[in-house]
């Protein structure tokens, strides 16, 4: 298994092949997160998708995420530092029980986990001071062992390097302590593994300046670069060192994102596949992040030109099989790269893939308007309130028979393609939708009633209307090239899709998305 894509680490050697590596056996942890330590004969369950339906049609995913089921992150800093809260908002799992833990109480080689995200595994240096040569050469030892790993998914995909900003009339340095160790690891250790020095509680610093230098914007902006960017680039003789000033308070949500993007980055760079196809390592990191859509649109994007989404009118990939089969193992690969908290596994349930079916049909019913009329507490992109008023109603004729064209074989059927462009777009822009409703619900499993809104608010759209009139008048005009394919990547990215997120959901009631309803309701 894993096979089919050979992954390539760039400048990194190539050691003999290990020939039975140690798996690790968990334990429960409190606050959901779970650890892991070392122990011979167990293995670590992954979340791999199964096939999506009948013999032959194995999901893209499924080879990928058997290669790298979770992303793999070491952060290294003091306790205090923020660690945990970076965790908690990027990843969206709790953490609490790690940031309780005494100083040195943990080993560095415990793998953490949680059923919350499960594309994730942190390796914390929690309780490690530099100033302590046993704990140095403890990661140290650490590092170096898992950079010569074999299978990639036993790599260190990411280090994030985390410094306080300091504030020097408080008596704060950013260099004390024998933190200069975090940074000999950098250049001795870490070699070309993805390593980013990370600024923790920037709003500290921002509300020190505002007060000290007021009236003057870039006070900020020079402060960061006179007493953390330069002492670190002094000390490391690199003025390219990949670093990002956070905070984890809501008016800096920018800055996680902007982490999570130079992660990616870096990411991308040290890990690659040959022609262009799609990396295992990039695409678990992009999974396991919660913040950033785009990230996850770009991926289902990439993993859909891999294969499936290629000459969609003539694929060999489908001829045989039924378009239910078809659009299902489109369906697998597109949810499996948004990787929502579903433990029950509603994205892939049969009632939400009919649902998504019907939409389909949508496509050549006539042009009405879909608004719902103006009504009072409503739903808007910018604040998503868990208040109980009424269930989630879906539009009427979802709840009919599909029509016997998802029973037909794909091959006999016209204007297939136009039922695959809008299965595909409509189910990432549904998904964009859920994903913006559900970003307040860190850590909380996904329920039918959340999806029911996204399904309804995309539905009831402007977004879909357009969508939908786009693929009605659509008309391939040449062979030469996969026009197809072309027209599903213009139409899935959007520069306005906070904005058009925002208007979907202008109009729906107020819905406790905690609430698990029956599909039904």
């Amino acid at each position: 298994m894993g096979q089919s894509i050979h992954q390539t680490r760039l400048r990194t050697p190539d050691p003999p092949r290990r020939t039975q590596v140690t798996d690790v056996t968990r334990r429960v942890l409190t606050g959901g997160l779970q650890f892991t330590g070392p122990s011979a004969g167990s293995t670590v369950p992954a979340n791999i998708p199964a096939p999506a339906s009948s013999e032959g049609l194995q999901p893209t995913t499924q080879d990928l995420i058997a290669q790298c089921p979770r992303f793999r992150v070491l952060i290294v800093g003091k306790s205090g530092v923020g660690k945990s809260t970076l965790i908690n908002r990027i990843f969206g799992v709790e953490t609490a029980s790690v940031a309780k833990d005494r100083p040195g109480e943990a080993l560095i080689e415990q793998e953490f986990t949680s059923p919350q995200n499960d594309r994730l595994i942190l390796h914390d240096s929690k309780g490690f001071e530099p100033a302590d040569g046993g704990n140095y050469e403890t990661v140290r030892s650490f590092i170096e062992r898992r950079k010569n790993m074999r299978d990639i998914k036993d790599q260190l995909h990411a280090v994030w390097l985390c410094f306080q900003m300091p504030i020097p009339t408080y008596g704060e340095r950013l260099l004390e302590d024998g933190t200069e160790s975090f940074l000999r690891l950098r250049n001795d250790v870490l070699g070309n593994t993805p390593t980013i020095v990370v600024f923790t509680k920037h709003d500290r610093v921002d509300t020190f300046m505002r007060h000290k230098m007021r009236g003057d914007p870039e006070a900020g902006q020079r402060y960061l670069q006179e007493f953390c960017i330069q002492p670190i680039q002094h000390f490391t003789g690199d003025k390219d060192i990949a670093h990002v000033a956070v905070s984890s308070k809501p008016k800096y949500v920018q800055s996680l994102e902007e982490l999570i993007r130079l992660t990616q980055e870096k990411v991308s760079e040290s890990f690659t596949s040959p022609g262009n196809q799609v990396s295992p390592v990039p695409l678990a990191a992009a999974g396991a992040q919660r913040m950033l859509p785009t990230l996850k649109v770009n991926f289902s994007i990439d993993v859909g030109k891999q294969r499936y989404w290629k000459a969609l009118g003539t694929s060999a990939n489908f001829w045989g099989h039924t378009m239910r089969d078809c659009l299902a193992v489109i369906h697998t690969d597109i949810v499996s790269v948004w990787n929502f908290y579903d433990p029950c596994q509603y994205l892939d349930s049969k009632e939400f893939r009919d649902m998504m079916m019907h939409m389909v049909e949508r496509v050549d019913a006539p042009v009405e308007p879909n608004l719902p009329p103006p009504r009072s507490n409503t739903l808007s992109g910018n604040a998503i309130p868990l208040v109980a008023l009424a269930p989630v109603i879906l539009p009427l004729n979802v709840c009919f028979t599909l029509g016997k064209w998802v029973h037909e074989s794909y091959q006999r059927l016209q204007d297939v393609p136009k039922m695959f462009m809008a299965y595909i777009v409509d189910l990432t822009h549904v998904l964009e939708i859920l994903f913006s409703l559900t970003a307040r619900m860190m850590a909380k499993q996904l329920t039918r009633t959340a999806i029911k809104l996204a399904y309804k608010a995309y539905y009831h759209s402007e977004w879909m209307t357009f969508i939908h009139t786009d693929i009605r008048y659509f008309q391939c005009s040449s062979t030469a090239r996969d026009e197809v394919l072309q027209k599903i990547t213009s139409m899935i990215p959007s520069h306005d899709r906070v904005d058009r997120v925002s208007r979907a959901l202008q109009g729906m009631p107020q819905s406790d998305l905690e609430k698990d309803e029956e599909w039904a309701e």
